[in-house]
């Protein structure tokens, strides 16, 4: 399995950006898809972005199209997630976590980071 630490969050104005970070260590990062998840107080963690192992596919729910964009550098181990335009509706604790392949379903990945807080003000 691979360890996972994010960094990066914060409190931003809506309109604002933030840009998460996640450092993987204890495995090959290369192998694993990575992806993003988000838990706002009250309900389940949902998918946000997800990118590929093999090509850098990324993947994107509705609600943050066009305003995140996913990245990553396997030579540093971390993949990004660089959001702008926020709203208050993406408040939250932003989770990243490895499998083998994305997809949204949250049981799937096997490795998680501690998650960190993202708040968005009106």
């Amino acid at each position: 399995q691979v360890q996972l630490v994010e960094s990066g969050g914060g409190l931003v104005h809506a309109g604002g950006s933030l840009r998460l970070s996640c450092v993987a260590s204890g495995d090959t990062f290369s192998s694993y898809a990575m992806g993003w998840f988000r838990q706002a107080p009250g309900k389940e963690r949902e998918g946000v972005s997800c990118i590929t192992s093999d090509d850098n596919l990324a993947h994107y729910v509705d609600s943050v199209q066009g305003r995140f964009t996913v990245s990553r550098d396997n030579a540093k181990n971390t993949v990004s997630l660089q959001m702008n335009r926020l709203k208050p509706e993406d408040t939250g604790i932003y989770y990243c976590a490895a499998d083998e392949f994305c997809d949204w379903t949250v049981s799937n990945f096997r490795s998680w980071g501690q998650g960190i807080q993202v708040t968005v003000s009106s």
